[in-house]
């Protein structure tokens, strides 16, 4: 298998896209592209969390509603939910209505605080962990991705935020976040945006 997918636009894509539009968007517009707002990396992490034993279309499906209940994943606003909110959410027929998750949600709220507190941003801390060139596959094809479910840096971040008190971050949802937020550049040699975001990493402003 290559791990590329002709769609009906005839555009290239890695084979995880598909034939759904919202996927392929999804695949096209967000997925890989470096991101050092700490909202958006905080809803990652919880969405990616919320995941777990599901798929990440089902999760993609809700995320405007998940973002309406977690007050669009404003930190200091999640870490400040009460027994009432966790509440609401379990009545929220539009999110994953998993108490374990919710409350794990605003428990990684208030370890990002204080995360922000002691690295400046959740963005200066997490991209202190990028991969170095050498530290990454001579070339991305199909075989070499679906056998990469987790890495060594990966697996060092979810132990270092685990100290912390974090959950819900497996050294694999970590690296499906890595992935997602532009750490890596998982998109398989062929795919049409490889090189649009090798070209974005270049002039890419690491966040210190």
């Amino acid at each position: 298998m290559s791990g590329l997918l002709a769609g009906a636009d005839g555009v290239v894509r890695c084979f995880w896209a598909g034939d759904l539009p919202d996927y392929q968007r999804y695949h096209d517009e967000e997925w890989g592209r470096p991101v050092v707002d700490d909202r958006r990396l905080f809803e990652k992490i919880c969405l990616e969390g919320f995941q777990s034993g599901l798929s990440w279309l089902t999760i993609l499906r809700k995320r405007d509603n998940f973002r309406a209940a977690f007050a669009g994943f404003d930190v200091a606003k999640v870490a400040a939910f009460t027994e009432a909110d966790i509440e609401r959410c379990l009545a929220d027929p539009g999110i994953v209505r998993h108490r374990g998750k919710i409350v794990s949600t605003i428990n990684n709220a208030k370890r990002a605080l204080e995360l922000v507190e002691e690295a400046g941003s959740l963005a200066a801390w997490f991209w202190s962990f990028e991969p170095k060139p050498e530290q990454r596959p001579g070339t991305l094809d199909h075989a070499t991705l679906v056998a990469m479910p987790k890495t060594d840096i990966s697996t060092r971040i979810s132990k270092e935020l685990k100290k912390r008190g974090w959950t819900f971050v497996g050294p694999t949802t970590i690296y499906a976040f890595m992935q997602a937020m532009g750490l890596v550049n998982d998109h398989i040699e062929g795919c049409h945006c490889r090189a649009v975001i090798e070209r974005q990493r270049e002039g890419f402003v690491r966040p210190g």
